[in-house]
């Protein structure tokens, strides 16, 4: 008989998305520009090319 009965439940809370806090945001972005100098700086320094001379000289 109790097949037949509708349970009434409250809706679960929705879960609010990951605040990632301030000085973790501001690390995460001076890590990533230190690593693309250092990117570059290794390029460079491997390839022997120097970028500032003008091309075909």
């Amino acid at each position: 008989m109790s097949d037949n009965v509708i349970k009434f439940q409250r809706p679960k809370k929705p879960k609010p998305p990951r605040q990632v806090p301030p000085w973790l945001r501001k690390l995460i972005v001076v890590a990533v520009i230190i690593l693309a100098f250092a990117a570059a700086y290794g390029y460079f320094s491997l390839t022997g090319q120097s970028g500032m001379s003008p091309a075909g000289l």
